[in-house]
């Protein structure tokens, strides 16, 4: 439990690349990407990927897994980051977890249970037939925890739970049970008022744009990656497929980019919530990065007592 791990999250574009090469340089550490989007080999633009340069200031893990029509499932993505941060812990580095997917972040941080059951597309098939109302009803007898938990209008998310109570012969709330990962953790969010944070959000797609992001999807589909890939239905991939299609023009692509990613970013908070009494925030303004740093180093000198402490940032 002395291990540490630092973790460093927030909205997209708040600047959690910035500041994570700086406190991976001054406090000897390694980066573990906790981006879904980063992992796509030759998606590069569109996701925000660190650059060749960023990523010789410091090691990068977890970036570049595979290929664009290849999966990543959450219980994948848990187990590398285990034993990347075990990796790391062991060369006498920092581990540290930055990323925006917060469905990822509290994997790793909260230690979820992930059932392994694969896809099983038949039974989804015929749950598929079944009305909303008899599917719920089906889950609340048969696991009445994840009834309550899900709502029964999402109706793949109901159906995703059948699969699993009935495949692994358990109910899947057991099978999500939380064990705490044996780490001391540290989580700083940063963050930056809505209308600063768009106007980066808005800066930044017109940098992708300029760089080449429309060629690196034209080069992505020679390559015989189609528009129905998970992949590309990312923010920037998806809009950019229909102006190759012709359902918009170049700038309402851009706009609607924008406009997505400004929505996107609202999603994030619900993920990463300011009153969440385990994440220290710091608002981006000048001088946060020593303040960042002071904080993590008095937390890494307090020792095993400083868990679950929260220092919040003026």
């Amino acid at each position: 439990m002395n291990q540490p791990l630092i973790v460093l999250l927030g909205q997209t574009a708040v600047g959690k690349t910035s500041l994570s090469l700086q406190l991976a340089q001054a406090l000897n550490g390694e980066i573990i990407s906790a981006d879904s989007r980063l992992f796509y080999r030759g998606m590069d633009i569109g996701t925000a990927k660190p650059t060749l340069t960023e990523q010789a200031i410091a090691p990068h893990h977890l970036i570049d897994l595979c290929q664009p029509d290849e999966t990543i499932t959450l219980g994948d993505y848990q187990r590398r980051a285990y034993q990347m941060i075990d990796f790391v812990l062991a060369n006498g580095r920092l581990p540290i977890l930055v990323g925006g997917t917060g469905q990822y972040v509290r994997a790793v941080v909260e230690g979820w249970g992930i059932p392994e059951v694969p896809p099983h597309p038949k039974l989804r098939a015929a749950l598929a037939q079944l009305p909303g109302t008899e599917l719920a009803r089906w889950l609340a007898a048969l696991d009445p925890a994840a009834a309550e938990k899900h709502d029964p209008r999402n109706l793949r998310r109901v159906i995703r739970a059948l699969e699993v109570t009935l495949v692994a012969g358990r109910p899947i709330s057991d099978l999500q049970q939380k064990t705490p990962p044996p780490y001391r953790i540290c989580q700083i969010g940063l963050t930056r008022p809505r209308e600063a944070l768009y106007a980066r959000i808005d800066m930044r797609v017109d940098q992708m744009m300029a760089n080449g992001l429309l060629e690196e999807l034209q080069q992505l589909r020679q390559k015989g990656y189609g528009r129905s890939l998970p992949s590309m239905s990312g923010l920037g991939y998806r809009q950019l497929w229909a102006y190759l299609h012709g359902e918009m023009s170049l700038a309402e692509a851009v706009e609607r980019i924008k406009f997505e990613t400004h929505r996107f970013a609202r999603h994030q908070a619900n993920w990463f919530r300011e009153d969440d009494p385990a994440i220290t925030w710091f608002t981006m303004e000048d001088g946060v990065e020593t303040a960042v740093l002071n904080h993590v180093q008095n937390w890494l000198h307090e020792g095993p007592k400083a868990n679950g402490k929260v220092h919040k940032q003026p």
